[in-house]
């Protein structure tokens, strides 16, 4: 049986369901938006993306069972958003100051969690991706705690970064630790997580080529263009350092559209010289 068993409706809809970074959103958007002045306003996205997710996921996967993240978003915004509102003055202030740290390190938590009980958050999102036959293979296993880990990783650094802000630099608010290095991070991660699975592919698959590394590049390349345009426009470093940033951005662009070009297969001849034939 190589088709998934259970078979969702409404393409776009089930390809959004059944994948752990939709599932990650709520956290995303919670430990990016929160801050001072925002707790509010972040706990309440965060919960209404959460229950929107939750409800699609049952619509699409009727009968399904439960996942990991799917409880652990709704409960834990909807606490949240409890806590909150009854909290005291003193200890409102404390969430807003702290609350995106303990949402990345509960992540990292659940990520590293997941994986030492041998049930990889990502596990339950692939089986809805390939047939069963493939849900205890060793190839399938590894992969998920690979990808799991890399996202507990990203959270331990987009923690790190808002810990460094708020406890060091006493700026909860700054650009770098509250914004630009926790969204690297995230963008790194979901990198990973497209480019991984193929590369695991290529293994299993007699005659399929791997994914080049550029591919895993790609974003975190287009990623440091526009850093430096806002490190520039909001006085965040050294003038030098945002024109820097943009400068090896084009030149990490260039390089990568160049050797897709010279690699691509109908057009011409690779870096070592070969012709490759159409694609089929």
């Amino acid at each position: 049986m190589n088709a998934v068993a259970r078979t969702a409706p409404g393409g776009r809809l089930a390809a959004a369901v059944e994948s752990p970074v939709v599932a990650l959103s709520p956290w995303i958007v919670f430990s990016v938006v929160v801050g001072p002045g925002r707790f509010e306003l972040a706990v309440g996205l965060a919960l209404a993306v959460s229950v929107a997710l939750f409800v699609a996921s049952r619509m699409v996967y009727r009968g399904s069972s439960l996942k990991i993240l799917e409880v652990t978003d709704v409960v834990f915004f909807a606490v949240l958003a409890v806590v909150g509102a009854f909290a005291s003055p003193g200890t409102h202030r404390w969430l807003e100051t702290y609350a995106g740290e303990v949402s990345n390190l509960a992540l990292m938590l659940i990520a590293f969690g997941s994986i030492a009980v041998r049930t990889p958050f990502t596990m339950q999102y692939g089986r809805e991706r390939v047939g069963p036959e493939y849900w205890k293979s060793r190839e399938f296993l590894h992969a998920n705690d690979v990808i799991t880990a890399v996202w507990g990783l990203a959270f331990l650094v987009a923690a790190l970064a808002g810990g460094f802000g708020d406890l060091v630099l006493h700026n909860p608010s700054n650009l770098w630790t509250a914004w630009i290095i926790q969204i690297a991070a995230i963008v790194a991660a979901l990198s990973f997580t497209e480019w991984y699975p193929k590369v695991v592919r290529s293994r299993v698959r007699t005659g399929e080529p791997p994914p080049p590394v550029r591919n895993l590049l790609i974003p975190l390349a287009a990623l440091i263009i526009p850093v430096g345009v806002v490190s520039l426009i909001f006085d965040a470093a050294a003038a030098w350092f945002g024109v820097g940033l943009i400068l090896i951005g084009v030149i990490l662009a260039r390089a990568i559209n160049k050797d897709a070009e010279m690699t691509r297969p109908n057009g011409g001849r690779s870096r070592r010289g070969r012709y490759h034939g159409k694609l089929r």
